[in-house]
């Protein structure tokens, strides 16, 4: 059987997924910029992909493009980001529940096998491939809920939240409480148990912004919500 052959769609797509993980580790840091000629000959390929790939990071809210500039690596504040998590906590709660209700018995299974491939390489594979799988985790859980436009909204918010997620997801003091997270939700969507879905849910998320919070005063030294001119910061 051959391969499918490779077109500008899916190699836009493998570039996109390469400056993803760049972004995510910091080799591109918040603000930096990224430039069309020089990143598509250090990677052999033209600049129509490349530019391509550059537009699928700004879609998913990694990447700002300018007028006559360069693009930069997006730098949101801790305002923006915590509204952005307080809309997925409600995609999430919503997801869990439908998925409750909707989930065959393959699907439950599917995500298990997910919660113990994570727990199988935590803390030996590469970071970044924990995330994505963990990423997977919870894209499965939504998957299972049956329903396109909620699977859409959380797919466009989860890519906007890809560089926080990670942030927390690297915490050491997080690491023991996510698997612990992830065997409890994973059993409550096993048991169809709506409640306790929600209850595992909302402290996943609500960790996630401690995390986060945590690491913004850790590099700034101050909320960088301070110097956001959007509306004070709602409670999780």
């Amino acid at each position: 059987m051959r391969d499918a052959p490779v077109t500008e769609d899916t190699l836009a797509a493998a570039i996109a997924h390469e400056l993803r993980r760049e972004i995510l580790r910091g080799n591109l840091p918040p603000g930096a910029p990224i430039k069309e000629r020089d990143n598509a000959e250090r990677q052999g390929v033209s600049r129509t992909p490349m530019r391509e790939a550059i537009r699928i990071l700004a879609k998913e809210g990694l990447v700002v493009l300018r007028p006559l500039r360069s693009p930069v690596v997006a730098d949101p504040s801790l305002t923006e980001i915590i509204d952005q998590i307080q809309v997925l906590h409600a995609l999430e709660l919503l997801s869990g529940e439908l998925a409750c209700q909707r989930a065959t018995e393959a699907e439950i299974a599917g995500i298990g096998a997910l919660k113990d491939r994570i727990e199988a390489i935590y803390g030996e594979a590469d970071t970044l491939d924990v995330f994505e799988l963990d990423m997977q985790f919870h894209s499965a859980i939504v998957a299972a809920a049956h329903n396109a436009a909620l699977a859409d909204t959380h797919g466009a918010y989860m890519a906007r939240l890809w560089r926080a997620r990670y942030l927390s997801a690297r915490r050491k003091l997080s690491r023991d409480r996510v698997l612990r997270q992830h065997r409890a939700i994973h059993a409550a969507l096993a048991a169809r148990d709506v409640d306790a879905i929600k209850t595992e849910v909302a402290a996943h998320l609500g960790a996630m912004i401690d995390n986060i919070r945590d690491h913004f005063h850790e590099e700034t030294g101050q909320d960088r919500m301070e110097r956001s001119s959007g509306p004070t910061e709602a409670a999780p």
